[in-house]
């Protein structure tokens, strides 16, 4: 369906709404307010950008929730000079283009925010987004502690005055964290006295930064750091908190190994291992619990292998071992050795002891590789496998290999009371391939109720649902809270579709759970990269 077929489409159903409340004695503020709340998002999106823009001018004179009834006299001021504007729309507007992805260039670094302002928030999120940064957001030093642990930023922004606790608390539980994985942390806020800052710089603060920000200078300063952090990580091939090598070293060891292996035929074996029921350790005993779980699991590691092995830390609770000279056959009793001693390695948090175990995949060097990437695809299989067999096992790849990864599925859902919107969206994600092989399925529904009534839940598979702010029946904030509380948060990411500019709705939508926002219009292109960017990050 072309531009201009979805802008004749919105100017029927305004001129329909119009028609049918002219023949009404009135009609409740609510709905005016629901009727320009819709109009205003649909309208950007499909490139009505007048009928946008008096939209929003109208809007603020009404109220969401009060039930006065107004007349036409009253409500035909602000609503039938709409109607001139669509006209002057009816061009073909530029078809929005494909999603492409920005070539080259800058790596894309994520920067976490923790900040209660929201303007300030949107502000600075939508000027590192151009700079072609992902952003992720906190409004509170739990939130914030939250996605410092689980995301694990290249940067951090930290604001003083936070409304659960100081940002100076929040920092003295980061900062050697910070350190250990050359996290930068930049303070902003308007409290600036000497004191405070020699503070902060005593603990670690790489910069501290006076509200109001001089965005340029922000700016400049963040592409510095950054400058900076990557030329550590170019010469750091230390993974400090675990003592493993890092994936840096992991990239050249499987290079140089994969070479020698063409030129010579010498074999050599790669296992990845996965710590399992790692993310409830750190829910249930902390992130301090979750980091001496890993120094524990390394140190076994690093006990048990010989000097001519290579022992990497893959990323988060995942960690690889290179064993060279080493069929399959052989790697297997080195590795059940291992998931025996480790087992046996107990733990006390909260007055409580448990054991940690770890799942395993082997995959040996072989002719029929075309490259060294395929050898890590086996070895994820096989580690696949030892997963959906119930962990603490270890399994060799092999190409008849039952229940072998296969791709997994993303549902998308769509919950809004605009069917263009509903329609827009859909065909947006037509066609959509989410990175990792996964395999996307697109859903819609008209109001909150009929979704959460719907059987659309599966226990294990992984939704994105775009959730509208405002919709008649059961508002968008509600269905927020019942997913929260009766679904798996971990499976489940919700992202807001909001014309609400009041920073309390966004605040309180952040609070009860939302993993992110948009602002309508907006644009497809960007709304799939978003979505991308956030699913590789919080649902795999």
């Amino acid at each position: 369906m072309t531009t201009k077929k979805y802008k004749a489409l919105v100017e029927q159903r305004t001129r329909q709404t119009l028609a049918t409340w002219a023949r009404q004695p009135s009609v409740e503020e609510k709905e005016i307010y629901r009727f320009l709340h819709n109009l205003k998002g649909t309208a950007g999106t499909v490139g009505l950008e007048q009928v946008e823009e008096l939209a929003g001018r109208a809007l603020p004179y009404f109220t969401d929730d009060s039930h006065r009834p107004w007349t036409e006299a009253e409500w035909g001021g602000y609503l039938y000079p709409l109607l001139e504007w669509f006209n002057d729309s009816a061009a073909e507007a530029p078809v929005v283009p494909p999603l492409t992805r920005v070539p080259g260039g800058r790596p894309q670094y994520e920067v976490l925010i923790i900040e209660d302002d929201v303007e300030l928030v949107a502000f600075l999120r939508e000027s590192l987004e151009k700079e072609n940064y992902y952003v992720s957001i906190a409004l509170s030093a739990e939130r914030g502690l939250k996605l410092f642990y689980e995301n694990k930023p290249d940067m951090l922004l930290l604001d003083i005055m936070l409304p659960d606790k100081s940002g100076i608390d929040v920092l003295q539980q980061i900062v050697e964290k910070s350190k250990k994985e050359h996290i930068p942390i930049l303070i902003i806020s308007g409290e600036h006295s000497k004191e405070l800052q020699m503070h902060a710089y005593s603990l670690g603060v790489m910069d501290y930064m006076r509200k109001p920000v001089d965005i340029e200078l922000l700016l400049v300063l963040i592409r510095n750091r950054f400058e900076l952090k990557r030329e550590w990580q170019e010469a750091i091939v230390i993974d400090e908190l675990t003592g493993a090598f890092n994936r840096k070293y992991f990239n050249q060891t499987l290079k140089r190994l994969f070479s020698d292996f063409q030129r010579t035929g010498r074999r050599f074996t790669l296992a990845l291992f996965d710590l399992d029921f790692f993310k409830q350790i750190n829910d249930t005993y902390g992130h301090l619990v979750g980091d001496e779980v890993l120094q524990r699991f390394a140190e076994t590691v690093k006990q048990s292998i010989r000097v001519e092995d290579t022992f990497c830390r893959y990323g988060g609770e995942e960690f690889a071992l290179f064993m060279p000279h080493t069929d399959a056959h052989a790697a297997v009793q080195v590795i059940e050795r291992i998931q025996g001693r480790f087992a046996e390695s107990g733990f006390r948090a909260k007055n409580e002891a448990f054991a940690v175990t770890f799942s395993c995949g082997l995959a040996e060097v072989n002719e029929s590789l075309p490259d060294a990437d395929k050898l890590i695809e086996e070895a994820d299989q096989a580690l696949y496998v030892s997963k959906n067999r119930g962990r603490n096992r270890t399994t060799v790849y092999d190409e008849r290999l039952p229940g072998a990864k296969e791709a997994q599925p993303l549902h998308v859902i769509v919950v809004d009371d605009d069917a263009l919107i509903r329609e827009v969206v859909t065909r947006g994600f037509a066609g959509w391939q989410p990175a990792g092989g996964k395999v996307a399925t697109v859903s819609s529904y008209p109001d909150g109720s009929r979704f959460l009534e719907a059987d659309w839940y599966t226990p294990g598979e992984k939704y994105v649902i775009l959730l509208d702010g405002i919709m008649p029946e059961m508002d968008g904030l509600v269905v927020l809270e019942k997913l929260r509380a009766g679904y798996k948060t971990a499976d489940i990411l919700v992202i807001m579709l909001t014309g609400r500019l009041d920073q309390r709705d966004i605040i309180h939508a952040l609070q009860l759970g939302a993993d992110d926002y948009v602002i309508k219009p907006f644009n497809m292109p960007e709304l799939l990269i978003r979505i991308e960017r956030l699913v590789s990050r919080v649902l795999y």
